[in-house]
């Protein structure tokens, strides 16, 4: 039986804008189940994602320097109800600082309506994700909100080992080749002092100009139809939640849009060069996810491209670019200033543009990066 995070307290759940049990509810039906989750082979993962997240955690510590601070990395085999539950939960967490400046602005009699709407919308969203996501690090948000059930490292067994079945994946390589990427994440967040924080503050910044406004959303749909008839794509720098975000929203997310390319295009980096001598197929799963991904089917692309995962895919690629260009012009030794401060991280123009942040560290005593 798959492991299950235990649901926040229904409290929040009850003052909250969203209708979490119809988000976890739907999303439950839309993922489906995985045939592959009855199979003798699932009995295992557990025992071996066990086994490999810690190897993974060695093989990282010996690459890039950083070791957690916050103790050996727990893994947590799920299924797709799982992983969804343990996601609503992340969100509510992250969700707190705003859940009562939208429960006020939408109480009254349709308020149960409204919450039930958006709990279907977002549990149709968690539902296909739940199809597609292998692994996972869910970082620790709030400390006094049980613990135990954050700062894990989630893998979707049913997932895993239908891609295993399918392109013919040798499965002790695969499964470390998948903990090394989410390893790589829990050091950066757990072996970086000031970053979960620094993290966490940007998105209390985007949390604290959101905006529940009708005009925008006409706006933005009305610039969706103007760039569309273009021959523009609106929905491919970030999706819907770019489009409806505020000025003022949009220069965090440019912020934060560039701190997560450095992390994906690091754990991209990390997970090739630390298993390297343990992992021979590395390039033949690198290169089967891409073609997975550029031969999706037109909805999904385009459901893809609404969430901003066709955005959190290009990070990726502008991550290990960046990465490559800063350490052919000053080696490791340059790259690893991005850990010192938060000064130091390279703006979303800057991982665009790698020799303006090289520019930048070349000067006496680093300043903020400008956007």
């Amino acid at each position: 039986m798959a492991a299950r995070p235990t649901p926040p307290n229904g409290e929040s759940r009850a003052r909250s804008p969203i209708g979490w049990d119809t988000a976890e509810r739907v999303a439950t039906r839309v993922a489906g189940r995985e045939p592959l989750q009855d199979s003798y082979h699932y009995a295992s993962l557990q025992g071996d994602f066990d086994e490999l997240t810690a190897e993974a955690e060695q093989l990282v510590g010996e690459a890039t320097g950083l070791v957690s601070a916050a103790g050996p990395a727990r893994a947590r085999v799920v299924d797709r109800a799982g992983w969804v539950t343990a996601n609503v939960a992340s969100f509510q967490r992250l969700l707190r600082p705003v859940v009562d400046k939208f429960a006020a602005r939408i109480s009254g009699p349709v308020a149960p309506v409204g919450r039930a709407v958006t709990g279907a919308q977002v549990g149709a969203l968690l539902g296909f994700m739940s199809t597609r996501v292998l692994g996972q690090y869910d970082l620790l948000v709030l400390e006094d909100e049980a613990p135990e059930q954050q700062d894990l490292v989630y893998y979707v067994g049913p997932n895993i080992l239908a891609l295993e079945k399918r392109y013919s994946f040798p499965p002790r390589e695969f499964r470390l080749w998948l903990a090394l990427h989410e390893v790589t994440h829990r050091a950066q967040f757990t072996g970086v002092p000031w970053l979960r924080e620094h993290y966490l503050g940007l998105v209390e910044e985007v949390l604290d100009v959101a905006d529940m406004d009708s005009k925008r959303l006409l706006a933005a749909l009305r610039r969706v139809v103007g760039e569309v008839s273009s021959g523009r794509n609106p929905l491919a720098e970030g999706g819907l939640p770019a489009l409806l975000a505020t000025p003022e929203q949009r220069l965090v997310f440019s912020r934060l849009n560039g701190l997560m390319s450095l992390l994906e295009g690091h754990g991209d980096t990390t997970m090739d060069r630390a298993g390297a001598a343990r992992i021979p197929s590395a390039e033949r799963f690198g290169r089967v996810l891409r073609e997975r991904r550029q031969q999706s089917n037109p909805v999904i692309k385009l459901v893809l491209q609404a969430v901003g995962m066709e955005a959190k895919m290009a990070q990726y690629e502008a991550g290990e670019r960046f990465i490559e260009a800063v350490e052919a012009e000053g080696g490791p030794a340059l790259l690893e200033r991005v850990w010192e401060r938060p000064e130091h991280l390279p703006s979303l123009e800057e991982v665009g543009v790698p020799s303006r942040w090289v520019a930048r560290m070349g000067s006496s005593g680093a300043v903020a990066p400008t956007i």
